[in-house]
């Protein structure tokens, strides 16, 4: 598999995504709150809710945050803010704090909550703690094992009953939770949860051709439902098998980047999501593929990474508070 992302994160590019989640994780406010209320007991603030993930807007982007610290972290042990980080590590991941997130999720009425987004994002952050050798992240990979362990047991429980993919370009895509999923699951070595994965995905996406891929995207759209998927396959299934697959799957790639008409709006800053998102799976589909196939792929993961990258730190909390952990995964993927 010849390796399509340029290189891995350089001493400039981790520092500067690693500045926004920093500026970001203990910020708790503006937060976007999705709470059910089981009772008058339950209106609290985001910090009381939810020790561990109370900033960065909400609790998804708060999860990926800190998945983009360890990653710049592992990278390059050397940033200019890395007695900093480590010190916000300690001081978030701690046992109760971890234990009151695991409960939350238990508590009735949640069982949809972060539903395969931040599920994903969550066991991804594990996965990349597993990876890290610094000396203490063993101990705060620990902390998260009670909600680590309750998301890794109610994933092949959710397939079971997902009769339908889900394929909106937004965080209740089926195909991006389950590439998130699947890594963590290979790296922690979970062969349960690998083995739900490749059953489900191979069951409801192996039949699929003919993508209408020209409908993308739409005006909220961060990810591309049909790279997504294809992204997905990849790393499933043997190369010639993947190809072909891909054939079928995708005629013709319409691929051009996104337009961001104002990334003071919150939603219409998805698009550059989108564009980093959509670099990252060509990238990774790419790799997946003989060489003679990958440079039209390239080229447009070049284009779309070059449309919004500039624009990372646009002064707009909207953006600024997720952007980075998808500008990163265009860098270098998820797996790196």
């Amino acid at each position: 598999m010849t390796n399509a992302f340029p290189s891995h994160l350089s001493l400039q590019q981790a520092t500067r995504f690693a500045a926004l989640p920093l500026r970001n994780l203990a910020a708790e406010y503006p937060n976007s709150l999705a709470h059910v209320l089981n009772g008058p007991g339950d209106v609290l603030s985001p910090r009381r809710l939810h020790p561990v993930f109370y900033g960065s807007y909400d609790w998804h982007s708060c999860v990926h945050g800190w998945w983009l610290l360890v990653r710049c972290l592992r990278r390059q042990p050397d940033l200019p803010m890395a007695d900093r980080a480590l010190v916000l590590f300690a001081s978030h991941f701690t046992p109760e704090g971890a234990a009151a997130e695991a409960a939350y999720m238990e508590q009735p009425g949640r069982g949809t909550w972060e539903r395969p987004y931040g599920w994903g994002w969550l066991l991804a952050l594990c996965a990349e703690l597993e990876l890290w050798p610094q000396p203490e992240a063993k101990t705060w990979r620990a902390a998260l094992r009670p909600l680590e362990d309750h998301i890794a047991r109610a994933f092949p429980a959710y397939l079971a009953k997902l009769t339908y993919p889900i394929r909106t370009g937004t965080h209740f895509n089926t195909a991006f939770g389950l590439v998130l999923a699947l890594h963590y699951a290979r790296i922690c070595g979970k062969t349960d949860l690998a083995q739900a994965i490749e059953t489900y995905a191979r069951t409801k996406f192996l039949p699929d051709a003919d993508y209408p891929a020209h409908y993308e995207p739409s005006g909220d759209d961060f990810l591309s439902g049909a790279l997504t998927e294809a992204l997905l396959m990849s790393m499933l299934l043997p190369a010639s098998d993947f190809a072909s697959w891909f054939t079928r799957f995708l005629h013709a790639l319409p691929f051009t980047p996104a337009i961001v008409a104002d990334r003071a709006d919150a939603k219409g800053v998805h698009l550059d999501g989108l564009n980093f998102s959509r670099a990252w799976c060509l990238r990774g589909i790419a790799a997946a593929l003989p060489e003679s196939q990958q440079s039209k792929l390239l080229e447009m993961a070049n284009a779309h990474e070059s449309a919004s990258l500039p624009f990372l730190e646009s002064g707009e909390y909207g953006g600024e508070h997720w952007l980075a952990t998808f500008a990163a995964l265009a860098v270098e993927g998820l797996w790196a």
